[in-house]
């Protein structure tokens, strides 16, 4: 289509984003061109969801040799993409079981959803307290982002879901005090992505798990960000060797393609029993054909060592330019998931640095105002890393001047 521009989204879309102004029309790799030809680095990576790059060969391979076959079913029947996929994920992980959606707040709405009923069922229906933490994102859904710990979501959405808790990451006193038998579950990113990049602590992690065992209560750990690679573990959960009850999946685990997974051990999964949940597309056939072959890609051993040699490049990179311009209090996250600190002189300016980066033909993220965010794609290479962390340079000076 060549009659539409970035003023038909002001026309025609519910205003709830605010689009930039250049419209990507291709993409291949790490790199998009606009339509008027115009080639931008993409360390944006469509919020940590393109992992393998735009229009990955085998991931375009595998989704037209499905669309010759078999597009959708009712979940009146399985189908094989479905039943391969969910083997890999059980074989490679913690989990006994899968649940398929179509996206990260829908595997959310289930996990949350399987947790309290575990809980009604096993322990009677006073055990429904989900415990949850400030600046977390879950998702968009009223139940998720009731559970998630960003207000600013939730305004004008009253009256909201009760039972949830907001407690301080990384505060184990706060967190020990908290929990109770009328906990049915502890919530967590292992590294909050939208609330700024921050990770979980050794320490806290493990003390999530040992509560959790002490008041049977179901540890969700929500790896839709973190997830498929992108620490440079398959989950984050196995740099921290502690295993959650139940785990959320999406964003790159489609490569692209929309899909979404909950994992869970047999005893949690058992809760939901036939009609007790459901979705009309999850477990598509070719959402689960394209998610087959990025897991092969994503969980091969070389590309995860691979994610955390491209990190330290970009901690190499990022570091030489704050030693020349002095914007960054620290740069955190794991693997490809880098968050920026902008310091106390640069506070609420982390749009002012995407749009001067736009500029230089570079896309990048916030983590909110305070922190920006680099999830490029996993298969970045170190030339594209190069030529990326110049125009950030260029953008960094044209700020700070």
């Amino acid at each position: 289509m060549t009659n539409v521009s970035r003023e038909t989204f002001d026309e025609v879309m519910v205003p709830n984003y605010s689009p930039l102004k250049i419209i990507p029309v291709k993409g291949k790799g790490a790199k998009l061109w606009d339509k008027d030809g115009k080639e931008f680095i993409d360390f944006a990576g469509g919020i940590a969801v393109n992992a393998l790059g735009h229009c990955n060969p085998e991931l375009v391979s595998a989704l037209k040799e499905q669309a010759d076959k078999l597009w959708h079913l009712s979940n009146v029947f399985t189908n094989e993409p479905a039943l391969e996929l969910g083997q890999k994920l059980v074989n490679a992980t913690f989990a006994d079981k899968v649940f398929y959606a179509n996206s990260g707040g829908e595997a959310n709405e289930a996990a949350f959803k399987l947790a309290r009923k575990y809980a009604s069922e096993n322990f009677g229906s006073d055990k429904n307290e989900i415990i949850s933490f400030k600046q977390s994102f879950h998702g968009r859904t009223l139940f998720t982002v009731s559970v998630g710990g960003q207000p600013k979501y939730t305004e004008g959405f009253e009256p909201l879901p009760q039972g949830i808790t907001h407690l301080e990451y990384n505060n184990l006193e706060m967190l020990e005090n908290a929990v109770s038998d009328k906990t049915c579950a502890i919530v967590l990113e292992p590294v909050q992505g939208e609330g700024g990049i921050i990770p979980a602590t050794q320490a806290f992690m493990q003390k999530v798990r040992e509560l959790c065992d002490k008041f049977n209560a179901v540890m969700v750990l929500d790896e839709i960000q973190t997830g498929m690679g992108r620490t440079g573990e398959l989950f984050a959960y196995m740099g921290y060797g502690v295993e959650p009850d139940v785990l959320t999946s999406a964003k790159a685990l489609g490569g692209g393609f929309p899909i979404g997974a909950m994992l869970a051990k047999d005893k949690f999964a058992a809760s939901l029993k036939v009609g007790t949940h459901g979705s009309t597309y999850g477990g598509n056939a070719l959402a689960c054909a394209v998610a087959s072959k990025a897991f092969d890609l994503i969980s091969a051993p070389s590309l995860l060592n691979g994610v955390k040699e491209k990190r330290a490049l970009y901690e190499t990179k990022l570091q030489m330019i704050n030693e020349k311009y002095n914007v960054f209090d620290e740069v955190r996250g794991q693997g490809l998931l880098i968050g920026a600190v902008l310091n106390e002189k640069y506070l609420g300016r982390a749009r002012d640095f995407m749009v001067a980066s736009l500029e230089e033909n570079l896309m990048i993220l916030m983590a909110g105002p305070n922190v920006i965010r680099f999830a490029p794609s996993l298969v970045v290479t170190e030339a594209e890393i190069e030529q990326g962390m110049a125009a950030f340079e260029k953008a960094v000076a044209k700020i700070v001047e």
